[in-house]
């Protein structure tokens, strides 16, 4: 979706800042390695950083944004959380392009990997 919306705003991003890397985080998106350590702690379920990357963006970038990226991480949250049990098929996670953004942004490192990741070992 970052991809996405990049090109359609013809701004320039680096994927790269969805994984973790801080420099490629802030490259055309404001406030972008604050949200990404929110995200991060978020997604990870850190009950330990998600304080302070919590306190890091409100202190960045001001109570409305911190307000609309925990509405949008809840409701990505919500999403998973209702798809998952009522069975709701994933995008084709066997297909090329599924593996190589898997690979690319490491996303086995997420606590949800075990429900939507392709199974390598078969």
């Amino acid at each position: 979706m970052l991809r996405a919306s990049a090109q359609r705003t013809n701004t320039a991003v680096n994927i790269q800042g969805i994984g973790g890397d801080l420099d490629s985080a802030d490259q055309g998106i404001e406030f972008g390695a604050q949200l990404m350590q929110f995200a991060e702690a978020v997604a990870k379920r850190d009950q330990e950083t998600l304080p302070t990357a919590r306190q890091a963006l409100l202190d960045a970038a001001g109570p409305a944004v911190l307000v609309d990226a925990a509405g949008v991480a809840a409701n990505f949250q919500r999403m998973v959380r209702i798809a998952d049990p009522i069975g709701i098929p994933y995008d084709n996670l066997e297909s090329e392009m599924a593996r190589q953004v898997q690979d690319e942004l490491n996303l086995t490192a997420y606590p949800s990997a075990q429900h939507a990741m392709i199974n390598r070992s078969a």
